[in-house]
Formats: structure tokens, sequence, C-alpha cells
């Protein structure tokens, strides 16, 4: 829970009450699978859903009853996932309050249905994870499969949703009343952190945010099926140097390592009108590796970043070093995700991961440019 600790989800002075859209996230307390249980039917990530348990469908409905109490605010897109929800919430005209207070009033119903499950589940924190696997018995798994094939399509809600969030809402009016104030808001409310928000400003972000929210389940169901190339492992000793990675080991036995490292000069000469040196730079490299070479750089520059894409496109093998480490539940973003699931990257970093981090350092640009020649040269036969 480092990330949202440290992370300022709203910077002082700022409102955000004007039109826009924002991307929130609402996570369960360390993570536990409380809102619904993956499937991936025959294996395949592709096909990979969530059923919903009753506490899913409940904040799913808490969701969408946002615009409801806040007609400027239109919920946008979302996906619920076994231990976290995703929204992209739209903001239609000015607010009075800013998005910080609709999310923040999201998030007390949110807390509110949190506690009444953990009540009428009779559970202790320590009993989360064992009762959030056996949620299904509340509802039946066959019933909640079956709403799901019949579920919802572009918002619309599904069977008996309303319904179950009714049914908790109750538990915890009942709950207060007998167990008094002190104890019911003793009981775990499941929600401990406030929801992650993030402003997105471009036209593209809308799209590749939709994008990043449905690919949660088929990612998921992809890291279970190859859990080997997801999991992030510690101590990974090349030399004298001990790095944290994630995706596959083996390509440390390759044969032949060569460095992706754009000097400035070859830049500055193109930048003047002579392309020749960077252009068969640039070329070499990618020959390079169709040739068999494992290519290793921090692919900082936008040159490095132009053979990087080349390299994913042709399928081509690479090690990346990154400039932060892993955090448990980290997982490469977009095209390097799927690299990783097939094998084709490593990912290395030197240095433990760091929440508060943003930018790379033109220190840390050196240093890893300086490893990957480490690297390279350890592996020389």
């Amino acid at each position: 829970m480092a990330v949202q600790e440290k992370w300022q989800w709203q910077e002082p002075g700022t409102t955000w009450k004007g039109v826009g859209l924002y991307h929130i996230t609402l996570t369960v307390t360390d993570r536990q699978p409380l809102l619904g249980r993956l499937v991936i039917p025959e294996n395949d990530p592709t096909q990979a859903k969530v059923c919903r348990t009753t506490l899913g469908n409940a904040l799913v409905e808490c969701l969408l009853s946002v615009q409801r109490y806040h007609p400027e605010v239109q919920v946008l897109h979302f996906c619920l996932m076994p231990d976290h929800l995703h929204a992209v919430l739209y903001v239609r005209r000015t607010m009075p309050k800013g998005i910080g207070a609709v999310v923040r009033g999201f998030w007390q119903a949110a807390k509110k249905l949190g506690r009444a499950w953990s009540g009428a589940s009779c559970i202790t924190p320590n009993d989360i994870r064992r009762n959030g696997q056996e949620e299904g018995r509340l509802k039946g798994n066959d019933q909640e499969e079956q709403q799901q094939e019949n579920g919802q399509e572009g918002g619309m809600l599904q069977g008996n949703l309303q319904e179950e969030t009714r049914q908790l809402e109750a538990v915890a009016g009942t709950l207060r009343e007998q167990m008094g104030d002190e104890a019911y808001y003793g009981l775990a409310p499941v929600f401990t952190e406030m929801p992650f928000i993030r402003p997105m400003g471009h036209n593209t972000q809308l799209p590749n945010t939709i994008r990043y929210i449905d690919m949660n389940p088929q990612r998921l169901a992809t890291k279970r099926l190859r859990p080997g190339y997801f999991r992030v492992q510690r101590e990974i000793v090349i030399g004298e140097r001990s790095y944290d990675g994630v995706g596959n080991t083996t390509l440390l036995m390759a044969e032949r390592f060569e460095t992706v490292h754009v000097r400035r000069m070859m830049v500055e000469e193109a930048e003047h009108g002579d392309h020749v040196s960077l252009r068969n730079y640039m070329n070499g490299c990618v020959l390079k590796a169709r040739k068999g070479a494992v290519m290793v750089s921090p692919f900082i520059s936008p040159q490095e970043k132009q053979v990087m894409q080349v390299l994913l496109r042709e399928q081509l093998p690479f090690i990346l070093l990154a400039d932060n480490g892993f955090h448990d539940y980290y997982k490469p973003s977009d095209t390097l995700f799927d690299a990783c699931a097939s094998g084709r990257m490593l990912i290395l970093s030197p240095w433990p991961y760091d929440a508060s981090k943003q930018h790379i350092s033109r220190a840390d640009c050196v240093a890893l440019n300086s490893m990957a020649e480490e690297i390279c040269k350890h592996f020389l036969r």
C-alpha cells in the first residue's frame, strides 16, 4: 500500500472543478480478491472475465449511482477486477466543489458497503482472504456466472445488482443499530485507501485508458497462466552487481549480447543534416538482433526507443534496464506486457522500488548505460 500512502492525490490549492476526464482506481485493502473471481474459459486469456461477488455487484451499483447524485458527472467506462475497480468519469460542466468531493463521497459509500459485507460475513480482518474466496456461496456460483453471461454492456445494470446493494445497505443500518457506532466503525471497511485519481489531459489519453482498463482481465489471466514471466525475481547476480527482474531470465543464457546506446554526437550530426552515422547505427542494432544477439539497453532516448519498437514489432528478444524497481503487483504495460508474456523480454533494475520517483535523472541515465555495457562484457564469450 506504499504507493497510495505516499501519493498526494490532489495538490494544495487545486480543485479540478472544470470539464474534464478522470481515471479513478479503488483498491481493496491488501489486494484481497473480495470483488470477483477471475474465470479463464479454455485457458484462453482473451476470453477472461470476472464473475462478481455480492460485494462486487454492490460496488458497481455504488459507482453508477454517482451520476444520480451528481448529474454533471457521467460514468463513462469501468472495469471491476477481483481486488480493485477502474472507472473513467466525465465531468460535463463546472462543479461547485470539484471532482475530489465526488470521489470522496463515492469512497465513503464504498466503505459503508465494505463494513456491511464484513459484518454479514462474520469475519475479522485476518479472515478476509478466505471469506473472499468463498463469497460465491452467498449467491451460488452457477447463478453468478449466468448473470455474467447475460451481464452488462456499455454500463447496463445486470440481474439483481440493485437488490444486492439494497440488502447490503440494510445490513449496514441494522448492524450499526445493534452494535453501536464505535463497534460498527471498528469493522473492516475493506476500502481503507482514498481512490487514486488521475486527470486525463490530451485526447489520446481516453482511448488509451479505456484500452488499459479493458485489458485488465486478459492481463491478469496471462499472469496466472504464465506466472514465471511476471513474478518479481530478486537478487539476480550478474558480475559484481545484483538486480531485481521481471521476465524471461533464460535470456541471460544467450550466446551474444549487444548494447543499444545512441551517442549524443550522432544525434547532433543528424540535427545538422548528416544522418548517416545515426541511421547506420540504428540499422546496425536491428541487424545484430536479427542475427541472434540479445540487445541490452535502458532505451532512454527517442532514437533508442525507435530501435526498441522495431524489436517489439519483429518479436526479437531484448533486456531492458529500468530506473526504478518493482513493487509486488508490478506488471509491464501495453506492448511490453505481450513481449514479457511470450518470453522475449527481461526487465532488470539495480535499485529498489521507490513509489515517489517520477522522472529519471541524468545520473541514472549514465549509470544504466554503463550497466548495459557491464552486462554485455560479463557475458562476452
